[in-house]
């Protein structure tokens, strides 16, 4: 193996780590109350927030204000991910991930099991990656108290 072959294989390894310490940012901030005055910075300034009945953001401002809806709806979060598909091309990425974590929804003191496949597309800007379109898909959605699945009568 040469050296530009071994630089390229250490570039890709570094950029998949970038990008997973970019997912733990965004988990840390969502558990940090939606902190939407963080929230920002680990996306592109056109970048887009989507996650079907929670809604879509796209822009710096539109994504803040999401976040504080976030804040109104959600009393506790915990995020966990976990299974990453990180496929690397140049200075843009696409990344799978699974989510499960449990949240406490302020009306009636909710408490929920909620299970999420982000598809997600970045882009690495200056040498840093960010979120250019985070796509939070909704598979599963359940009360914790009864679970996901249905019972037979």
């Amino acid at each position: 193996m040469d050296m530009a072959e071994l630089e390229r294989r250490l570039t890709r390894i570094e950029d998949i780590e970038a990008i997973k310490q970019l997912k733990a940012r965004y988990c840390d901030i969502c558990d940090d109350d939606h902190n939407p005055s963080k929230i920002t910075s680990l996306f592109v300034e056109d970048g887009i927030w989507e996650g079907g009945e929670f809604g879509k953001a796209q822009g710096y401002e539109a994504i803040r204000r999401l976040f504080q809806t976030f804040q109104k709806l959600i009393s506790f979060s915990q995020h966990m991910v976990m299974n990453p598909i990180i496929e690397i091309e140049g200075n843009s990425a696409k990344g799978t991930w699974y989510f499960l974590g449990p949240f406490t929804f302020r009306k009636d003191n909710e408490a929920k099991w909620v299970a999420v496949r982000y598809v997600d597309d970045y882009v690495k800007v200056n040498g840093e990656w960010k979120y250019k379109h985070l796509r939070a898909n909704i598979r599963m959605s359940a009360a914790y108290d009864t679970g996901w699945a249905k019972k037979e009568a």
